[in-house]
């Protein structure tokens, strides 16, 4: 399974870009291809996005969810696997690193071959990284914030 791995550091404090992180409805503004997100419950995400041409979906569930740390998932259902962690490091008092780390797959050969989708989807996220930095950093504030957590079950 591709993994990519991509961080980029953001001019807010870590509360600031953790809280709007944890927004899961506003990713289409930032997430290319991602046509809505529905937070089903306070562990599971619904998702559509448009993936060549059509629209696939899937569902995920936050396996664990630190305060201004982490947030970590993996896939339960649906046509595209995606499981991951994003990571928040604060680097001062006005400054964050946001690291993704995440391992994709379609649900298909032809969709996973030699290398294709991790080149396709690791531009997604450079870009996306990069769109979430310009939103938070030019919005002054988080839209929300969910301050709960979710603890990690083996």
């Amino acid at each position: 399974m591709p993994k990519i791995e991509d961080t980029i550091d953001v001019q807010v404090p870590v509360q600031q870009a953790y809280n709007q992180w944890t927004q899961f409805e506003d990713f289409p503004k930032f997430m290319e291809g991602i046509q809505s997100v529905q937070q089903l419950d306070d562990t599971h995400v619904q998702w559509v996005a448009e993936i060549r041409g059509e629209s696939r979906q899937w569902t995920t569930e936050i396996t664990e969810q630190r305060l201004d740390e982490k947030v970590a998932w993996k896939t339960v259902e649906g046509e595209v696997k995606n499981d991951g962690v994003v990571t928040f490091e604060p680097m001062g008092d006005a400054q964050t690193r946001v690291s993704v780390q995440m391992d994709v797959e379609g649900d298909s050969t032809a969709e996973n071959v030699a290398g294709d989708l991790l080149g396709v989807v690791k531009g997604q996220v450079r870009g996306d990284l990069e769109r979430f930095k310009q939103l938070i950093e030019n919005r002054g504030e988080e839209t929300g914030a969910w301050r709960g957590e979710v603890q990690e079950t083996k």
